[in-house]
């Protein structure tokens, strides 16, 4: 017998089990480690003494698929795994991907588009009297009406589309022990209303105490106005303390929404990842080329969860909430010094974080005692007067972890708020942080730098990346190092027209930089961007924004943003002519792109009075074999 959760009657056997109390339906095939929400989840009930088994990535069509673990006792809880299927599936231009990190041998093809919906309905149609229970990011992102991108249009609550009784939203640990008690005792599925962090569905409109009431779903789907009304209602609720149940209204049904559940206690916390993972994937997909996604993982440790940044092109506010919820140094370094023991560790430690990987304690001590500010923002448009900023318990952690035997290096990858660790007054950290936990370059997100657009991202300005990046070489210099900064950046966020774009590129071309990778805004359920980009509302307040929605104006603002590539030439050129903006095209060092010569390609012009020839750019090709002074090529 593997310890291994079951993933087959043979299991079972072994363990001598004759039937589960809860079958997990999982879109991730089945790695037993704290990155992955299904191991979570299993691990959790099994230290209640709950017997729970895997059906991972399960031939969707095929009924028999779902009954290789048999009729669980007490309900089946599915989920799509660690990523949206959708954003699985799909590039943010539609085309379809053919590969997924989360399966056998990093293939695509191994679970449906909404495999949370698809999954759902089959086990309702084999099991009709089991209790279902959805979790996950895609259930969580979705329990409320929402706008989905790939259908361009409003579609209803995850709950009522899957046949499902319950909704888990967040990190749901608390919540599906609640449920699972409640369940035990006899409580039919449908009377399970009282649980925090969950979503029910209901005939009566006054099961829901002192409840706030969301536009009717058909008043959404006729009013862009009342859906941006709706969102902001949902966003401003996301807190365990002022927070109140809500409510959205169908023909039939009423969705209703318990208030967040309060964020984990540290011992809490601490206990869920000191259960008995294996910490890599079942030995089933050995032969099938393993999982890629534990590579990331398998040599990090997650240190906090939640996330008082609000940036509002990120889910996590919807998801995690702002309260951020640290892990203890005790929990952290137990579960390194397993890793460390590890065959397969070189002595690198991958990363040390979380959704934010410098934010180590709650924003404030008003955030814990009376919950999130609704009306204003921890760092943005600057960082709030009761804002603690302190990194000493971050470095404490790393210089712990440097410690450890064979350990050579602790990296960070996880994203760092440079806009927090920049109003720091200790440079102990950063300092620290050059020194010893970055190789040769540090990824940072400043997004973009025109105002109108860091607006609308709720990000800061331009000034606080500068005075950033000055530090940053500063701090490298006096080390005596040489290392990079790689700002990410993004296009066609809502706000962004061509001169937004353009303004970026200008920039790019000052600081000398040609970033390799650009990503271009992706609308999903659950953030305000979407919400802007469906919209044409700002939901804050209800003023119009420009959002970029063809697809070839995406193409030019993601061109612009690498201008220098060539074969972006032809649309950079488009761009520069349509907003006016010819001065941009020369041989002057501050343009971005030259003149095209109408010549043919094949027939170049006649040798110059320097006995030069000229040949005709089209995006592909130098213009000439010399090149002006000054210009970078």
């Amino acid at each position: 017998m593997t310890n291994f959760l079951p993933i087959n009657k043979e299991d079972m056997k072994e363990r001598g089990w004759e039937q589960l109390d809860f079958v997990i339906v999982s879109g991730d095939a089945y790695v037993d480690h704290p990155s992955f929400g299904t191991a979570v989840i299993g691990r959790v009930l099994e230290s209640r003494g709950y017997k729970v088994g895997i059906i991972a990535q399960p031939e969707w069509e095929n009924n028999e698929a779902y009954k290789v673990l048999g009729k669980p006792r007490l309900g089946f809880l599915i989920t799509s795994g660690n990523i949206d299927s959708m954003v699985n599936h799909y590039t943010t231009a539609k085309k379809k991907r053919s590969d997924d990190l989360y399966s056998p041998g990093g293939k695509g093809g191994y679970r449906p588009d909404r495999a949370t919906i698809v999954y759902s309905a089959k086990v309702r149609e084999l099991y009709s009297d089991v209790p279902i229970i959805l979790g996950g990011l895609e259930a969580s992102l979705r329990r409320f009406a929402h706008y989905d991108y790939w259908s361009n249009k409003v579609r209803r609550s995850i709950l009522l589309d899957s046949k499902a009784d319950l909704v888990v939203y967040g990190m749901g640990e608390r919540q599906i022990i609640e449920i699972a008690e409640a369940l035990d005792s006899g409580i039919p599925a449908k009377e399970v209303t009282f649980i925090k962090g969950t979503v029910y569905k209901t005939k009566d409109r006054d099961r829901a105490y002192e409840a706030l009431f969301l536009p009717h779903y058909d008043e959404i789907l006729e009013s862009k106005k009342k859906y941006a009304e709706s969102f902001m209602m949902q966003y401003n609720n996301m807190d365990s303390i002022v927070g109140k149940p809500l409510v959205e209204s169908y023909k039939n049904y009423y969705v209703v929404q318990n208030p967040p559940p309060e964020p984990m206690p540290q011992m809490e916390l601490d206990d869920v990842y000191s259960l008995p993972y294996m910490r890599t994937y079942h030995p089933i997909y050995e032969k099938m080329g393993g999982i890629p996604a534990i590579k990331e993982v398998k040599f990090s440790l997650i240190s906090n969860r939640g996330c008082f940044g609000n940036c509002s092109f990120c889910a996590i506010t919807f998801h995690q909430g702002r309260v951020v919820q640290p892990r203890s140094h005790r929990s952290i370094l137990a579960e390194a010094k397993k890793i460390v023991w590890d065959p397969e560790f070189k002595g690198y430690i991958h990363d040390v974080g979380g959704p934010t990987a410098n934010f180590r304690h709650a924003a404030c001590e008003k955030q814990v005692k009376h919950g999130v500010c609704v009306d204003r923002q921890c760092l943005y448009p600057k960082p709030c007067s009761q804002l603690k900023i302190d990194h000493t318990d971050y470095l404490k952690l790393l210089r712990n972890l440097r410690q450890l035997p064979n350990v050579k290096k602790v990296f960070i990858r996880s994203g760092l708020r440079y806009d927090y660790l920049v109003h720091d007054n200790n440079d102990e950290f950063f300092r620290e942080l050059c020194e010893h936990h970055i190789s040769g370059q540090l990824k940072v997100a400043p997004e973009h730098i025109s105002p109108k657009v860091l607006e609308k991202m709720g990000k800061p300005q331009r000034e606080v990346y500068d005075k950033f990046t000055k530090k940053y070489h500063k701090i490298n210099e006096k080390l005596g190092m040489k290392q990079f900064l790689v700002p990410y950046l993004m296009s066609s966020h809502p706000g962004s027209d061509l001169k937004e774009a353009i303004e970026l590129a200008e920039y790019l071309r000052d600081l000398g930089h040609m970033p390799e990778q650009v990503q271009d805004f992706y609308p999903t359920p659950g953030t305000l961007s979407t919400c802007m980009y469906y919209t044409e509302l700002d939901p804050r307040t209800m003023e119009p924004v420009y959002v970029p929605k063809s697809a070839h104006e995406k193409a030019m603002q993601r061109a612009l943003i690498q201008y220098r590539k060539p074969q972006n030439y032809n649309l950079v050129f488009e761009a520069l002519k349509k907003a006016g903006r010819e001065d941009l095209i020369g041989f002057d060092k501050r343009c971005l792109i030259r003149p095209r010569q109408m010549t043919n390609i094949n027939k170049p012009n006649k040798p110059t009075d320097k006995g030069k020839k000229v040949i005709e750019n089209r995006g592909a090709k130098k213009r000439t074999n010399t090149k002006p002074k000054g210009r970078k090529s």
